[in-house]
């Protein structure tokens, strides 16, 4: 009597997903009241910020936006504003400077992205962010053309800075101010401004 031989399963070819190549103007269309990225040719849903975050970011803006604007030294580019990277991803820092070094020949900034990341990225820090994801972006924004990046946390009350992708130069706690180097000549801003009470 002969032994029948089980049937072994079909091998299952794996399915191959096309990721989907966003044109610019795709992306800038995109009105549903959230903030995006790509990476890795996928649409990342950046969420929405709590309070306390959109105070950290508009008080740093405030401070940057008006030094920059007064010594003409570049520009600030808020959340809105994504940047063009050159594997295709596009990255939104929560504020942005570029210098006029970058912009020369320009008379006015595009309706469309500026490519590369900016002088300097500020990363605020949300209670969803992960290591592994603000660690990814930073190497991002050097590979890109960013010069320094800082990385804030409103409810441990420290900054991170950055000169290089691969690690922090230094930590700045409240005691300490922060400084825009040769990246932002001459821009000094008390850490603990950053972190204070609400007085009124």
């Amino acid at each position: 009597m002969s032994a029948i031989a089980p049937q072994l399963p079909e091998t299952i070819a794996p399915e191959v997903v096309e990721k989907k190549v966003w044109t610019d103007a795709e992306f800038m269309a995109l009105n549903d009241g959230h903030r995006y990225e790509i990476v890795n040719g996928e649409l990342i849903d950046m969420g929405n910020s709590g309070a306390l975050h959109g105070y950290t970011c508009s008080l740093l803006l405030g401070a940057l936006l008006n030094y920059v604007v007064q010594k003409k030294l570049g520009v600030i580019l808020d959340s809105s504003t994504a940047f063009k990277m050159k594997n295709g991803n596009k990255r939104s820092p929560d504020l942005a400077f570029f210098s006029k070094e970058r912009l020369q020949g320009l008379t006015e900034l595009p309706s469309g992205f500026l490519e590369g990341a900016p002088d300097l990225a500020v990363e605020v820090l949300s209670p969803g962010n992960t290591v592994e994801e603000i660690d990814a972006k930073v190497a991002e924004y050097f590979e890109n053309g960013s010069r320094l990046v800082w990385v804030v946390s409103p409810t441990q009350h420290y900054i991170l800075v950055y000169r290089s992708g691969k690690e922090p130069d230094r930590l700045l706690k409240s005691t300490d101010s922060l400084d825009g180097e040769e990246v932002v000549p001459g821009f000094t801003f008390p850490v603990a401004e950053l972190f204070q009470k609400l007085s009124f």
